[in-house]
């Protein structure tokens, strides 16, 4: 079975969004239009970096874009963790490297599923109520 030229793959967070594309290259990883190098904070690139670090040399074959909308950094980078993720996973048709990252952290592999609560009437958010005064 021979491999395939372009793999897409989408990542969730909150409202993030993330869109994975991973081709075969020189080990090119770019977030946002950014070479991965030189995204701040640190702790976005490395969050980013994991699966990568996971699949270790066989990732440095393959040029990886993934472009973030919504949310917040941390939300973004989140998704394009999923993001990266499983498309490592549909490029390399591995189901045992599937099951380490379910087993390292299941959020690599799955959406999270947490949502925002809906603003309810009587305050200013989804919990918050005006305060009750008695006198």
């Amino acid at each position: 079975m021979k491999a395939p030229t372009v793999v897409l793959a989408t990542g969730k967070r909150k409202a993030a969004v993330a869109r994975a594309t991973i081709r075969r290259g020189s080990g090119l990883v770019r977030f946002n239009d950014r070479p991965l190098e030189i995204v701040e904070p640190e702790l976005i690139r490395q969050k980013i970096q994991e699966p990568l670090l996971m699949v270790g040399d066989r990732a440095k074959a393959l040029d990886i874009s993934v472009k973030a909308r919504g949310g917040g950094v941390v939300g973004q980078a989140s998704a394009a963790r999923t993001a990266v993720a499983r498309g490592l996973v549909a490029w390399m048709k591995d189901a045992e490297l599937r099951e380490t990252f379910k087993h390292y952290d299941r959020s690599l592999i799955v959406n999270d599923p947490r949502r925002k609560l809906p603003k309810r009437p009587g305050g200013r958010g989804a919990r918050a109520r005006r305060q009750k005064s008695y006198r």
